[in-house]
């Protein structure tokens, strides 16, 4: 076997791999030794069918298989003696023109093939010992537990009809009956009966609420409406519609006594056992808030410290993935770049940066957790499947069955645990400081941190 490098630039290698025929025919009759006891033909006693004859037979499809385990088995021991991380899969180049196979299969030439890759750098990884985190933490007050009863109490209120001639206004709820036409015509799903509209609630399209401010139960009056561009049914999306509907019933929404009798409604004993619900909820989501801010820190130091050539296939990739998501999302709002205060240039720039942000990040991570022998266990996994299912009640099997014949679907689910359980041996090393802030502060980076994460 002679192996020749023809490109070494960069990341990228490129090797012209030359093995005799002489070698591939070897193999091929050890191959068809082997099939000699396995096969039956007519006219042979089992284990008796001359070589020769099972070459006559067999020889073009085992001297293919042969041909595809030689080169699997060659490029492994080029990788693996140069000690290569391949970024992608490699490219082979084979001969095609009809003789040149033929000759390869029937043993009469010698098999030559090139090999194109990209390889992932060395890593030299920091020392996480000397990394600063700063955690910031922020204490659930009883203001805060009081606000997150008031908006449970607000979302259970009831609702008292108006007097006689009494007209609706903002946070009503007011029951319609419409008939909606678009260019005159209706349209399925444009109608509806005793349906409760709570005005300001924006659980409708856009200006429909709003337009029933005023309006007197046994009023008719047409409403104009417009369907978003992002709309779920795409035939109604961006259209412009009139809605034809009447008032039934004005109720205005009741106070709600925060009590031990409110408590009870939600199936709780006290109102000193809701507040105590209220104050595990909040703990928990400031928790949440503090871990976010925390691992953004983290792979920002990371980041830093860590400067290398990312494999480009692989920004590549990861750049597409992200651009078709951001072009699909803004022809489905019907935005341009111009309404974001941007170009598309600049846009793609950022998101190249960012993309190669990523890869490099995720190199990073899967070489501390490689040389560290961090790993997630199938009952990681199974249990990440379980409070999945959980999630979606009534369909627990629907979501067990799809993750346990989709192992894509496996691998996204293990891949958040792989990185929290990195992030957290990094954490054990780094010197990590905690600083009290208020909720404020907390979460007025969430939206960044959800974009980094």
């Amino acid at each position: 076997m002679q192996v020749t490098e023809t490109l070494s630039e960069g990341l990228k290698h490129e090797f012209k791999i030359s093995v005799p025929a002489s070698d591939l025919d070897a193999k091929a009759d050890a191959k068809l030794v082997d099939l000699k006891d396995k096969v039956k033909l007519n006219g042979f006693r089992p284990g008796k069918v001359p070589v020769a004859h099972l070459k006559k037979v067999y020889g073009r499809s085992v001297m293919a298989e042969t041909i595809d385990q030689t080169i699997r088995d060659t490029n492994t021991q080029i990788f693996s003696e140069r000690g290569f991380k391949l970024a992608s899969e490699p490219k082979i180049t084979m001969p095609t023109e009809q003789k040149e196979v033929e000759e390869l299969l029937s043993g009469k030439s010698d098999l030559t093939y090139t090999v194109a890759i990209e390889v992932v750098p060395p890593i030299a990884l920091a020392d996480f010992k000397s990394f600063q985190v700063e955690k910031p933490v922020a204490d659930v007050s009883d203001a805060d537990v009081d606000e997150a009863i008031k908006r449970i109490a607000d979302s259970n209120r009831n609702y008292a009809a108006k007097a006689d001639g009494a007209k609706a206004e903002s946070g009503d709820r007011v029951t319609v009956s419409f008939k909606g036409t678009i260019n005159g015509e209706a349209f399925e799903g444009g109608t509806g009966e005793g349906i409760q509209v709570v005005i300001g609630s924006n659980t409708f399209i856009p200006g429909f609420e709003d337009q029933l401010i005023g309006i007197g139960a046994g009023e008719t009056r047409t409403v104009k409406a417009g369907f978003p561009k992002n709309y779920g049914n795409t035939k109604l999306a961006g259209q412009a519609a009139e809605f034809e509907t009447t008032a039934t019933l004005i109720e205005a929404p009741q106070d709600v006594a925060i009590d031990d009798e409110f408590a009870k409604t939600l199936g709780l004993e006290s109102l000193d056992k809701l507040k105590q619900a209220a104050r595990d909820r909040l703990v928990a989501e400031f928790a949440g808030a503090t871990r976010q801010r925390v691992k953004r820190a983290l792979l920002d130091r990371l980041d830093e410290a860590h400067r290398f050539d990312a494999p480009q296939s692989l920004v590549d990739e990861e750049f597409n993935l992200m651009w078709n998501s951001v072009k699909a999302e803004m022809d489905s709002a019907g935005r341009t770049f111009a309404d974001e205060d941007t170009t598309e240039d600049k846009a793609r720039d950022e998101y190249r940066k960012i993309a190669d942000r990523r890869v490099r990040l995720g190199l990073v991570l899967s070489e501390i957790g490689e040389k560290n022998k961090i790993t997630v266990t199938d009952d990681e996994v199974g249990r990440a499947v379980i409070e999945r299912a959980r999630s979606m009640p009534g369909r627990e099997k629907e979501v067990w069955d799809f993750y346990r014949n989709n192992a894509n679907a496996l691998a996204q689910l293990r891949a958040p645990i792989y990185e929290d359980k990195v992030v957290d041996f990094i954490l054990e090393l780094a010197n990590v400081t905690e600083k009290k802030v208020s909720r404020e502060d907390l979460y007025k980076d969430d939206e960044a941190d959800k974009t980094a994460a």
